[in-house]
């Protein structure tokens, strides 16, 4: 028999985590293009981004042929590249904010999302700074810099807009971190993880 689960941030409801989600108020919209694979992953940290931003939308799908981008907002896809310019962005003449779209799956579904539609891989790419740390501290990094996609959005936000600040944005997905850990055991987690890398 299943565990009854929140609707709202589909965790079990022994471990909702509603109350440590914060409503950020942003100039800046993101809208997080989810691979369906994702859905029902254990952390799913799109969904609670989403939930935590005022001016963020979810989208689950691969093909986003009918996607229509706000001319309102300055739309740019959050994804390394050659030419992806690192944030923050300067205003633009014109004034509008950015359409941070985040692509949220594997680097391997991401990259099937950009090739299986176009248009997003005809925005102009922006990308964080090097040298972030991660800290999901349960998982290797396939790579440098290579960050859930709550944490990317995080900290996307807070360098377009460090005047107000994101950490608590975060709070849910280190719960959900503290909670793997109790639920392994601390003995199983140093054996396997490794305290004394930080991270």
């Amino acid at each position: 028999m299943s565990r009854a689960r929140c609707e709202r941030c589909t965790r079990p409801q022994t471990h909702c985590l509603c109350h440590l989600i914060p409503r950020l108020e942003s100039r800046t919209r993101v809208l997080i293009l989810q691979h369906p694979d994702e859905v029902g992953h254990a952390l799913n940290t799109a969904r609670l981004a989403a939930l935590g931003l005022a001016n963020a939308e979810l989208i689950v799908g691969e093909n986003f042929a009918d996607l229509r981008l706000d001319p309102a907002y300055r739309a740019c896809l959050l994804f390394p590249g050659e030419a992806a310019q690192s944030l923050p962005l300067t205003a633009e003449s014109d004034g509008r904010p950015l359409l941070l779209v985040v692509p949220d799956g594997t680097w391997r579904k991401a990259r099937k999302l950009l090739h299986l539609n176009p248009q997003l891989a005809a925005l102009p790419r922006v990308c964080l700074p090097e040298g972030l740390q991660s800290r999901y501290r349960l998982r290797k990094a396939p790579g440098e810099g290579a960050l859930a996609t709550i944490e990317a959005i995080a900290y996307a936000l807070q360098l377009q807009e460090p005047e107000t600040r994101f950490d608590d944005l975060l709070r849910p997905f280190d719960a959900l971190i503290e909670g793997q850990i109790a639920a392994m055991g601390e003995d199983t987690f140093q054996r396997n993880h490794g305290g004394g890398s930080g991270g």
